[in-house]
């Protein structure tokens, strides 16, 4: 009776054993969720802060649904469409469930997106969208409100005349064509204010190649009374104006943190602040929705609000970006 019972023992812990494993093999394939994230520029700061967002919103996230979120960051260092779209087949085949982009050209990279979409991948964007392919939402700026808001501020710098420049930034991005739309609809209002053709520059968003050509197009026409920067690109260089504070207005957009500086000292006078990193942290909450729930958005498009940034707030906006780069957000 004895060795009955001890060989009875012996076979339900076992048994409890080989099933306890099995479950925990199950439950570990089932809880890691791997997201992939794509930026346009992976070096710039607006994109490390998304970064940071979406880290935060994996352990948040992670433990509001009891699984492991995993960010898998793939942004090129320097703007490249054709290494977003190798980033979304690797991720497909790497096994992640969802992605957020930023596209740099949404036409290139539409036929990719739809290509893992119909194989059953989540895709949203963020930032630049890709509105005619089969990603399920955007998240980001209203481009259009974004252009019309800088043009608005400036239009009050150079008090409402003067002739005016813009760059433009990469002219395949979306988001940057309707930013520029939005600056000639809301430059309809002021008639005493010129944006010649010629003045709108379109270029690569390198900081330095950025720079240069501002001080260069300034320089052959010195009646430029003041710039629009559809992005921040410019303020990672450095020194990249050659005026006195003040004497050439400009107003920017995203309110990174090397803009605030030129807030501070009088180079800029105005800027739209975007959070970036709420940007990163809600498309992590979209995308689990949809991966977990299978929630879509009742509207595809989400916008994140404008906050206009200038001497009056920019230590407050500082603050911001003092949580949004801490290394304790993206462990």
């Amino acid at each position: 009776m004895r060795y009955r019972f001890i060989f009875f023992f012996c076979l339900v812990f076992i048994s409890s054993r080989i099933i306890f494993a099995q479950t925990g093999k199950n439950n570990s394939s089932q809880k890691k969720i791997i997201i992939g994230f794509i930026g346009r520029i992976g070096a710039n700061p607006f994109f490390i802060a998304v970064h940071s967002g979406a880290k935060l919103a994996a352990k948040d996230m992670g433990a509001k649904y009891n699984v492991d979120v995993v960010i898998d960051w793939a942004s090129p260092e320097m703007e490249n469409v054709q290494e977003q779209a190798a980033a979304i087949e690797r991720l497909f085949r790497s096994g992640a469930k969802g992605i957020a982009i930023s596209c740099s050209e949404a036409n290139y990279l539409t036929p990719t997106i739809d290509g893992v979409v119909e194989k059953g991948m989540q895709v949203m964007c963020f930032e630049s969208d890709a509105p005619k392919s089969k990603r399920f939402a955007y998240y980001g700026a209203d481009d259009i409100a974004f252009g019309k808001a800088i043009m608005k501020q400036l239009a009050v710098e150079v008090k409402g005349k003067g002739t005016i420049a813009v760059l433009a930034g990469n002219t395949h991005a979306l988001n940057q064509q309707l930013r520029l739309k939005g600056i000639r609809e809301e430059l309809k209002k002021y008639p005493n204010i010129a944006l010649p053709e010629h003045n709108i520059f379109h270029n690569i968003e390198i900081a330095d190649l950025s720079a240069e050509m501002v001080r260069r197009e300034q320089k052959i026409n010195p009646t430029i009374a003041g710039w629009a920067f559809q992005s921040s690109w410019v303020f990672e260089s450095k020194n990249p104006f050659p005026w006195k504070p003040g004497e050439v207005k400009i107003v920017a957009g995203n309110a990174d943190q090397e803009e605030l500086e030129y807030v501070k000292s009088g180079y800029v006078q105005s800027l739209v602040g975007v959070n970036c990193f709420q940007m990163g942290y809600k498309s992590v909450e979209i995308l689990l929705e949809k991966i977990i729930k299978n929630r879509t958005p009742n509207e595809p498009l989400l916008y994140s609000p404008l906050t206009p940034v200038t001497e009056k707030n920019v230590n407050e906006w500082s603050l911001n970006w003092n949580k949004w780069l801490l290394k304790e957000a993206v462990k």
